[in-house]
């Protein structure tokens, strides 16, 4: 196929969908991207772009918007959240990547990721909605659905009860999001030295938290183990003393952490099966929109910069759109229920109980850091030193 004869359609102007905008309007697609909202907002909190991802924003260009918008990681600090004693530290630094470790303010990432697209010749359209009933646009040569979790594309698709349906079960755990400002904190807990990401585990529950440093914030995750139903989304508000509350069995350092938190959101989390089949006709869906992932690998917006430019790649080179198709699953479909399976393992970790296996456990993972410190990154390698994009960056 032409790239430059080729009419695309991306619905979603998230992560996945300029992403992808980006890398098909660069090999010369006439791109136009559908974002139902009137504006690219500053919503949600602080997402971790690993070196897998960061790899696919080297190759679109971005490295240097990349370091200015986002802080290094250096490592992350895990603690026995109810003493607050160290467990294990992951030394990101010392790992080797090819690429960084960082962390963003969601909306600087989809701004930066929205001016690389229009500046490529993508045309963005807000306020544009497409409903599961919405014929799919016969002005296109492909439509690449990125509409996110609710993806309306992926209903219109498949609808409930066909094969690709999506249907999700409640895991009973709910996560609060916050965002405060560094200054509320005494000096000492972020001095700027060098930027970490803490993960406070406990029984039933845990927190990560790490410095938005182009915001002058503090990004913090919390999760909870409860039996009652919470819906899915990230945009249902919740009084932070039921986060403080939730969270009152932890140590001290966790307390005040929490203490300044004046607004919070609370969602439910759910697993999604990730279906064999992510297209039909014309249709693809990427992203969040076909194998949403839970947070415990903050994988999320990784997977989706992956997908992007696998399927730019996937499209310029097959004779066909059918064959682009099939062979961008073939391509991400092990790798991606891979990364979901791991996300689940690490949901059991963080969570274990009672005391004394949970305490076994933690010093089971600090003797092996003691023993050998990179060790317990290695395990990741298949995740983080994975470049789809070839080294292009």
């Amino acid at each position: 196929m032409r790239m430059k004869d080729m009419r695309v359609h991306v619905v979603g102007a998230g992560i996945a969908g300029l992403a992808a905008a980006t890398a098909l309007a660069r090999r010369g697609a006439t791109v136009t991207v559908s974002e139902q909202a009137n504006a690219l907002e500053a919503v949600g909190a602080g997402i971790q772009i690993s070196p897998n991802g960061a790899a696919v924003l080297a190759a679109l260009g971005l490295e240097s918007q990349a370091a200015r918008l986002g802080n290094r990681l250096g490592a992350v600090e895990m603690r026995d959240g109810p003493s607050g004693r160290p467990v294990l530290r992951l030394d990101l630094d010392a790992a080797g990547y090819d690429h960084p470790y960082r962390a963003f303010h969601r909306a600087d990432l989809v701004g930066m990721l929205a001016e690389a697209a229009t500046g490529a010749g993508a045309q963005i359209r807000l306020g544009h909605t497409i409903g599961p009933e919405s014929p799919i646009p016969d002005d296109c040569d492909v439509t690449i659905g990125a509409d996110g979790i609710r993806s309306a594309l992926r209903a219109r698709m498949f609808p409930q009860g066909t094969a690709g349906a999506d249907e999700p079960a409640f895991t009973g755990n709910v996560a609060w999001r916050a965002t405060v400002p560094l200054e509320s904190y005494p000096a000492p807990m972020f001095d700027g030295a060098a930027d970490h990401a803490r993960l406070f585990m406990g029984p039933g529950r845990h927190l990560v938290c790490y410095p938005l440093r182009a915001r002058g914030l503090l990004n913090i995750v919390a999760v909870e183990e409860r039996r009652a139903w919470q819906a899915e989304g990230w945009m249902y508000p919740d009084a932070p003393e039921n986060l403080r509350r939730a969270f009152v069995g932890m140590g001290a350092e966790v307390r005040a952490l929490l203490d300044p938190v004046e607004i919070v959101h609370a969602w439910g989390l759910f697993r999604h099966p990730v279906p064999d089949i992510w297209h039909r006709g014309t249709c693809v869906l990427i992203g969040d929109a076909v194998h949403p992932t839970l947070p415990f690998m903050a994988q999320g917006g990784n997977l989706a910069l992956e997908d992007a430019w696998v399927l730019s790649e996937t499209l310029a080179k097959a004779p066909d759109v059918e064959t682009a198709w099939r062979h961008f699953t073939a391509q991400r479909l092990a790798r991606v229920r891979r990364a979901v399976a791991a996300a689940g393992r690490n949901a059991r970790i963080y969570h274990l109980s009672p005391a004394p296996l949970r305490r076994a456990l933690h010093a089971a993972m600090g003797l092996a850091g003691r023993i050998a410190p990179q060790a317990p990154l290695r395990r990741f390698d298949w995740l983080y030193r994975e470049d789809v994009t070839g080294g292009k960056g």
